[in-house]
């Protein structure tokens, strides 16, 4: 009897364990398949902290519970920034009532010409709802080493008429802020549209 009732509770504890085991194997998140790159755990952007266009200070956590989508950019830029602003604006439409979830924000990599408003007016000519972020060189420099976002000055040119270099690629945050996708600048909006739902 005693030997039937230890097989019988082997059995019993290795039955309970397999069930256990199922059920936390379902709870665990399940990794999203993103058509842009898995950035989970980076911790990109942490230091964002930069002027919105009525000069106010502005970091992550103004953006919580919203899935923030950044780029860096400028108004001057001839031709990828309005074309990925487009885009951009583009995404918003396809999301449909979903877009209000969202936050479109672009950082200024040239400070010295963007100005809070200059920056804002740029902006919402593509979307009303969308962001413009600039600040001092030092502000700058701080929010772009956190995301890694490479900008520099263009050689040639004056003081006043110059080009910038910069990162093209669109950074993804969570609602809690946390970095999730990096997506390439040149991406169409279906497939933007299509990364962010995965986040809401």
């Amino acid at each position: 009897m005693s030997v039937f009732s230890s097989k019988r509770r082997v059995l019993l504890a290795a039955s309970t364990a397999a069930v256990v085991s199922s059920f936390l194997a379902g709870c665990k998140e399940k990794a999203l398949a993103f058509r842009g790159s898995d950035i989970n755990g980076t911790r990109l952007g942490k230091d964002l902290e930069l002027q919105d266009g009525s000069g106010k200070v502005r970091g992550l956590a103004d953006y919580k519970g919203k899935v923030a989508l950044v780029f860096f950019g400028y108004t001057q830029c001839p031709d990828v920034c309005p074309t990925a602003m487009a885009e951009l604006s583009q995404t918003m439409e396809l999301l449909g009532p979903d877009a209000a979830k969202v936050q479109v924000i672009m950082i200024s990599v040239d400070p010295a010409r963007d100005t809070p408003e200059v920056l804002s007016a740029y902006v919402q000519a593509f979307n009303p709802s969308f962001v413009g972020l600039t600040g001092t060189p030092e502000q700058l420099n701080k929010t772009a080493k956190s995301f890694k976002a490479y900008y520099a000055k263009s050689s040639g040119g004056t003081a006043e008429q110059y080009g910038m270099d910069h990162a093209s690629s669109f950074y993804v945050l969570d609602q809690d802020g946390e970095a999730r996708v990096l997506i390439a600048g040149n991406a169409k909006a279906a497939d933007i549209a299509a990364d962010i739902r995965l986040l809401l």
